[in-house]
């Protein structure tokens, strides 16, 4: 899948039953916040806590609330809904998510991810002659839109650890939308690279392109009064006012672009529920990394990619080692290989994750990786629990993302990642914010040679997710990191990459994720213009890789790690200099 895929992937870059940890964590609060650098998009600690969020809005928009004294889930409802507004190509209302959270009655984890209409079948993807349909059709209409699962995740995890009340949480986002924010060089790039979807919809134009057609300028004020009301409605009358005020109008828009399959129906809406599930957590050296369960593969790619190289003395090769890189990618090859196989929505299909992670199995696939050569070949293993055997899908490639990472001065830990699928979602735009396209993360077809594809379309299902929101905490049970990304099947290994960075290389959360995204997508490699790797491409195509693929530097993460004086706040620093708005 990861092979027939990369073309894709690259062109992207270069454009723009689970097992649970309950043991009871430390909330002691954290000693004095210092800040972490200018805001620049990674945000700056503070006193009441810190957060760290992909644009300077959504980070104040979290701070205010920390400042007001909310629990971080608060603050993070509060970037969640900013980010609506400001980084409309990547999440929002209209789209899902995935929250961890840590405190004193351990960690948990809360899926907002979008289902499928009831009545959408495996066929959803494909023509009368059982073809795939071509990627305009599947993409830039209803049919890739699920239920949107944000605000009943921000409403479920609300009511277990929010501090405030429910409205106050939709105060900055409101501002924001109603009085306007200045359109930065990220937005205005996003737009301008997304012609055909970001305005396809007449509202979505009026609000971001001039009467010439083109994306408002840079510095532009932005307002956005459709949205604001939206928000001020669910603000005033909580979850019902998206999940059955107006259920049927939305269903009814959804519905009506919807050419084939099964339709969204009211009902489709009004039954949504977001899921609290049991974190999937792992040891790695002397910490435990948490990150979420089915129907993301996050967790458990993380999980396997760092158990997978454990026994390499990783500290002493160092971040410019060709030897660490290549176990890294060798660590990839064999957890994707799983992923492909066996990850889907586990309301739907048996997923081992328990085996999946085992630290026998995860011993037996590391012992697969020869330090000196690259495997000739990579299949997924048998972990224990694995079902009866199951096909890899065709699903095309994840996109658009974003992450938020949030501490509170009581010491409990947020991480969230939020996503609408593909930059602007859908292209259809409804109530002020765009509507998902996650439905194609399914599988367009629901077999291959006879054998069911796990990740299949199925009415109700959430379709896999490589979201990957993630916490470590060390031997004593606090947490001291808190990160997660953006970039779709690079998610997994921006996150495993960075956690490498600060365990083993002993680095600041900055640098950490200013580490190159280098990855493998079947026997090609990618990574970054610039630095020690992308000078390696002879050494990576001696030991095996194949072809080595080098392409403009293209990353989101975002993380906050615990030091002795406080809470480092980060960001990525390939998107730092495009929040800027002139």
């Amino acid at each position: 899948m990861l092979k027939r895929t990369f073309a894709s992937i690259a062109l992207a870059l270069t454009l723009s039953g689970c097992a649970s940890y309950s043991a009871p964590l430390q909330t002691s609060a954290p000693p004095a916040i210092e800040a972490a650098g200018a805001r620049g998009g990674a945000g700056t600690g503070v006193l009441a806590g810190a957060v760290s969020a992909a644009d300077p809005r959504a980070t104040a928009a979290g701070e205010a609330i920390l400042a007001k004294g909310g629990s971080a889930t608060d603050a993070a409802i509060a970037v969640m809904l900013a980010l609506t507004v400001v980084e409309p190509q990547s999440s929002g209302i209209g789209g899902g998510g995935f929250m961890i959270h840590a405190g004193s009655d351990g960690v948990v984890s809360f899926d907002g991810r979008e289902t499928a209409p009831a009545s959408a079948t495996g066929k959803r993807f494909l023509n009368a002659e059982g073809e795939r349909l071509p990627s305009s059709s599947r993409t830039l209409s209803g049919l890739s839109v699920g239920v949107p699962g944000n605000l009943a995740l921000a409403a479920k995890a609300h009511e277990q650890y929010g501090k405030l009340e429910w409205a106050q949480l939709f105060e900055p986002a409101i501002t924001l939308a109603r009085d306007g924010f200045l359109m930065n060089t990220r937005l205005n790039g996003s737009l301008s690279g997304s012609k055909g979807r970001a305005d396809k919809s007449p509202a979505a134009r009026a609000i971001f392109f001039g009467a010439d057609g083109e994306a408002l300028p840079v510095g532009t004020r932005v307002q956005v009064p459709s949205l604001a009301e939206t928000l001020e409605r669910v603000a005033q009358n909580g979850p019902k006012a998206f999940y059955e005020d107006s259920a049927s109008e939305l269903a009814a828009y959804i519905a009506a672009q919807t050419p084939q399959d099964g339709k969204m129906d009211a009902s489709d809406i009004v039954g949504y529920r977001a899921k609290q599930r049991d974190a999937v957590c792992g040891p790695y050296r002397t910490f435990t990394i948490c990150g979420m369960g089915p129907p993301s593969s996050g967790g458990v790619a993380v999980i396997q990619m760092l158990g997978q190289l454990e026994r390499f003395d990783i500290a002493a090769m160092g971040p410019d080692s060709l030897t660490f890189w290549h176990v890294f990618l060798e660590s990839q090859r064999l957890a994707y290989a799983d992923r492909e196989l066996y990850i889907g929505d586990a309301d739907f299909v048996a997923v081992p994750v328990t085996g999946l992670i085992n630290p026998d199995y995860v011993a037996s696939r590391s012992a697969l990786i020869n330090p000196v050569k690259a495997l000739a070949s990579v299949e997924a293993g048998t972990p224990p629990g694995a079902p009866f055997a199951r096909a890899d899908g065709d699903e095309p490639p994840e996109n658009g993302t974003t992450h938020f990472s949030v501490v509170d001065a009581q010491g409990n830990a947020v991480s969230y990642t939020s996503t609408i699928e593909g930059a602007f979602g859908s292209g259809l735009h409804f109530g002020g914010f765009y509507l998902n396209n996650e439905l194609t993360d399914f599988s367009s077809s629901p077999e291959v040679d006879g054998k069911p594809v796990a990740n299949r379309v199925e009415g109700g299902k959430r379709p896999r997710s490589s979201m990957a929101p993630t916490i470590v905490f060390n031997a004593t049970g606090d947490p001291i990191l808190i990160i997660g990304a953006a970039g779709g099947p690079t998610i997994p290994v921006q996150v495993a990459r960075s956690i490498i960075g600060v365990l083993d290389f002993r680095m600041t959360a900055k640098e950490a994720l200013a580490m190159p995204l280098v990855m493998a997508f079947g026997s090609t490699v990618i990574t970054e213009e610039g630095g020690a790797v992308a000078s390696m491409t002879a050494e990576f195509e001696a030991l095996g890789h194949g072809s080595v693929r080098v392409l403009t530097p293209r990353g989101k993460a975002n993380a906050l790690r615990r030091t002795d004086t406080g809470w480092e706040a980060a960001g990525d620093p390939r998107i730092a200099d495009l929040l800027g708005y002139e």
